[in-house]
């Protein structure tokens, strides 16, 4: 299983940015995505969830500015970021629950994190 994760840059206090992370593997089924960001010296916190059937759910910060979506058919998982803030600055990372189903037709649970793309908001 790969995520690969984009679309970070510099964005100024309420500007808008749109990531994307791309899961990839054969036989894969992906279930519930996330992203989760980390600041410098602080804790890695949830940013917004999303289930394969669509069911949403945001940390308070980001509640009313940011919009997790997901294309089903693509693996990919999307966040709409808007009206960011300075304390928005941080690496976005993703993250997959998944099912893949092995050589033996086995399946096989796991969780994997893509490797982050940083935003930059200044004030």
């Amino acid at each position: 299983v790969q995520l690969q994760a984009s679309g970070g840059g510099d964005v100024q206090a309420g500007g808008s940015l749109r990531l994307s992370c791309a899961a990839s593997g054969r036989r894969l089924r992906i279930n519930t995505m996330e992203w989760y960001r980390q600041a410098p010296g602080k804790q890695r916190e949830l940013v917004a969830s999303i289930t394969s059937g669509g069911s949403t759910n945001y940390g308070d910060s980001v509640k009313g500015r940011f919009t997790v979506s997901r294309d089903n058919a693509k693996n990919t998982l999307y966040l709409q970021m808007t009206s960011l803030k300075f304390e928005d600055t941080a690496v976005y990372l993703c993250s997959a629950d998944y099912i893949y189903y092995n050589d033996y037709d086995e399946p096989v649970v796991g969780r994997h994190w893509g490797q982050g793309t940083l935003v930059t908001v200044s004030s």
